[in-house]
């Protein structure tokens, strides 16, 4: 497995020459701003250097290239694998609505005896991540790993777009799919907010839409928490995540992060679903705990075979980046602090992270958390 990774110069372009790395079995992931839906041709160079090669990539709130957080570049990994096979699918989601059914399209193309994980890269902002998830789920095999994110749009919520057949396309989700017995990946996942406030019944609520905790309307009560902020929203409720479980016996804590809001309904849309009857509690953010969460989602993510050449690709949520401000590098670092050298790290800031759950192994939607994927080949 041959890796190289590379971002855009100040001046906008690649400033390199293109590695020779062109095959049915590469994959180049792209990593960039939401403004290349209105001028994409920093890719011509990047889309003619490899013809044959599989694009995945979407739009960020921040690109990562190794330990740098950067905005209006574009990030750029490619891997040519030898004993792995590579397949891509999409599927349209032009609202909440499709997100089961993209899943299940994604699952259905991709199937096969030999896949052995799948990396979605979805729509930000018209996508239900937990339905989008279990649609694939319950389509592919068990032991399949499954990992990914939502696209990006700074704090600014207002379009996010996939590649679909290399270009920026709003309203899609994509997946890749790695096939054989020599691929190796492993995922890691951790947040490190901390619950604060009491815990609070969802009392009313319809897939991804909170409307109401202790039969009092969400929105109000949410604001009550926000003071000044509530001015901001939703962005100001990234700061503010929300905690849920299926009840008080529950360790498989999942947390939400707030896409928009209703003032007519007082009602909150949240990536993911916010199933009645579960248990929701308030987070705010612990510098500390955020870069420590980092720093245990590498460990779990790490490799048995580390010192192969190894691509991670890392999926943190904006809302981290918004909190941890000028100290967020400091979470990647932490990342390559436990990866070996020979680590080739690229991502971005996103509304939403897809990876099994530390605890159970159940592959989730999350929002709040570092997300690693470490891919190498045995």
């Amino acid at each position: 497995m041959q890796i190289t990774n590379f971002n855009t110069m100040p001046n906008g372009s690649f400033g390199i020459d293109f590695p020779d790395l062109d095959s049915d079995n590469t994959l180049i992931t792209v990593f960039a701003d939401s403004s290349l839906l209105d001028d994409d041709s920093v890719l011509n160079p990047l889309r003619a250097a490899y013809p044959k090669s599989k694009f995945v990539g979407c739009s960020t709130s921040g690109e990562i290239f190794q330990s740098t957080v950067n905005d209006n570049t574009v990030s750029v990994a490619v891997a040519k694998f030898e004993k792995t096979n590579l397949q891509c699918s999409t599927a349209e989601v032009t609202n909440m609505s499709d997100s089961r059914a993209a899943g299940q399209t994604l699952a259905n193309n991709l199937k096969s005896d030999d896949l052995t994980a799948i990396f979605i890269l979805s729509d930000g902002l018209n996508v239900n991540g937990t339905q989008l998830v279990n649609g694939i789920k319950a389509n592919v095999s068990e032991g399949v790993i499954i990992t990914g994110g939502l696209a990006g749009d700074g704090a600014r919520f207002e379009r996010t777009w996939i590649l679909k057949d290399r270009i920026p396309t709003q309203n899609f989700v994509s997946a890749i799919g790695f096939y054989g017995k020599n691929i190796n990946i492993k995922s890691g996942s951790m947040g490190g907010w901390d619950v604060f406030g009491p815990e609070r019944k969802v009392t009313k609520s319809k897939d991804n839409i909170l409307f109401e905790l202790d039969d009092k309307p969400a929105l109000a009560l949410y604001k009550t928490y926000l003071g000044e902020l509530a001015n901001e929203l939703p962005s100001s409720g990234l700061l503010f995540p929300l905690a849920i479980r299926e009840n008080e016996d529950d360790q498989n804590q999942i947390v939400r992060t707030i896409l928009a809001i209703d003032e007519k309904n007082q009602s909150l849309t949240f990536a993911g679903d916010i199933p009645e009857g579960f248990l929701a509690q308030l987070m705010k953010a612990n510098f500390e705990n955020l870069i420590g969460g980092a720093f245990s989602a590498a460990e779990q993510a790490k490799l048995s075979n580390s010192k192969e050449n190894t691509l991670a690709i890392a999926i943190s949520c904006v809302g981290r980046r918004l909190v941890l401000k000028e100290r967020t590098e400091e979470e990647l670092e932490s990342v390559l602090d436990v990866f070996s050298q020979n680590t080739k790290l690229v991502g971005f800031y996103s509304y939403g992270e897809i990876a099994p759950h530390a605890i159970t192994q159940d592959c989730s939607l999350h929002n709040q958390t570092m997300t690693l994927t470490a891919i190498t080949e045995k």
